[in-house]
């Protein structure tokens, strides 16, 4: 193997990729642009949920109810009916998405000691959405109901203090992630997503435009050897790679403010190790496709998609079937999204992710033997 004949190859695709404007744009730009919109928009905090009142009882209790729904930051009002037949208007046409029904004498059965039925109508076609919902509407009527319950046995002096009256609390406490903010979640998984589709489709792609522009078949009748004009490929984008995880490292700490307690060296070597199983992805990929197109649809409809289902960035894995829970192991993005967010959340360390590490590293040395045994096959 002749280090010079591969730095010459590596010289080459530099070259190439500065004469490639639109090249430079989907390296580095793209990257943090989807980095920005997903960071934004990925997320499932869920605020100000559009709720139609409908108030039957129209007293100083029903409205004291209300006030304890409009006044938090889970729903906004949009409108408010006196029939409960104009509801339908505003949850069919997507004005609202839950609804808040009064009954009558709602009023009266509080003051005579009754449990009034109050009734919640959510748009279940939004299952996520309206699941919190429900549950936050539920919260907001125990805790009215117990401020009820407080102030009446103060009244009637069955207790001296409220807080004589028989309770259970919780203390809850959220480690890692103690706002519970679900960009902190999302944008690491992000850098996951982002990493993978540029080193893939970039590596596969690079590769196939030599064999469109029919410099691949020159390339095979010099003396270099297959593994050097492999090597001579992969390593400017395995640079590229690790330039892009500083990139988006970068915007997730300064931009987004996404915590990173772990160590910034541990990121970027298990990092390294990712960009070489998507690099024999990509490898891969060129070696079964013929065009830039084919490459392209290979790449996001067989390998990028059904990993990014199966990794737990979209859907948490414990809630899928056990015959797609047993193959998520086979997926490297799930590995290495634990490790991000390991890393980013809970300051884990190589003790903490030899597992993950090894399994990437396993799968890892799979992909790249495949690869470069399918693509040594294509070349000749």
């Amino acid at each position: 193997m002749n280090m010079k004949r591969i730095l010459h190859v590596v010289k080459k695709e530099f070259l190439q990729l500065r004469r490639d404007k639109r090249m430079f744009g989907m390296l580095f730009i793209a990257p943090v642009l989807q980095l920005v919109l997903l960071g934004y928009a990925a997320t499932v905090d869920v605020r100000n949920i559009p709720i139609v009142i409908c108030d039957l009882d129209n007293t100083q209790q029903s409205r004291d109810l209300i006030s304890h729904y409009t006044s938090s930051d889970y729903f906004t009002p949009v409108a408010y009916v006196d029939n409960i037949n104009k509801i339908d208007y505003y949850l069919q046409s997507g004005r609202a998405g839950m609804a808040i029904i009064v009954p009558v004498h709602f009023g009266r059965d509080i003051l005579a000691g009754r449990t009034p039925q109050l009734a919640v109508i959510a748009d279940g076609s939004d299952s996520n959405t309206s699941g919190i919902g429900l549950s936050y509407a539920s919260v907001i009527a125990l805790n009215y109901a117990r401020n009820i319950i407080v102030k009446r046995a103060e009244q009637f002096a069955v207790i001296k203090n409220a807080n004589d009256l028989p309770q259970v609390t919780a203390q809850t406490r959220a480690w890692f992630n103690p706002e519970l903010k679900s960009v902190n979640f999302m944008v690491p998984a992000v850098l996951v997503m982002v990493l993978m589709v540029i080193t893939l489709t970039i590596t596969s792609l690079a590769i196939v435009k030599e064999k469109e522009n029919g410099t691949i078949e020159q390339i095979v009748v010099t003396p270099l050897h297959d593994l050097e004009f492999i090597l001579g490929k992969m390593i400017p984008f395995t640079l590229i790679g690790i330039v892009e995880v500083f990139l988006v490292l970068f915007v997730s700490v300064y931009v987004f403010h996404v915590p990173l307690r772990g160590n910034v060296l541990t990121l970027v070597i298990l990092s390294l190790l990712f960009v070489m199983v998507a690099l024999g992805l990509g490898l891969f990929v060129s070696s079964i496709s013929k065009t830039q197109q084919q490459a392209t649809m290979t790449a996001q409809f067989f390998v990028m998609m059904p990993m990014l289902i199966l990794s737990g960035f979209i859907f948490p894995i414990e809630n899928m079937p056990k015959f797609f829970q047993y193959i998520t192991y086979l997926v490297p993005v799930r590995y290495f999204m634990e490790i991000v967010r390991g890393i980013f959340l809970k300051g884990d360390g190589f003790a903490d992710l030899w597992s993950q590490t090894l399994a990437l590293f396993g799968i890892g040395v799979a992909v790249l033997s495949l690869s470069v045994y399918t693509f040594r096959r294509s070349l000749r």
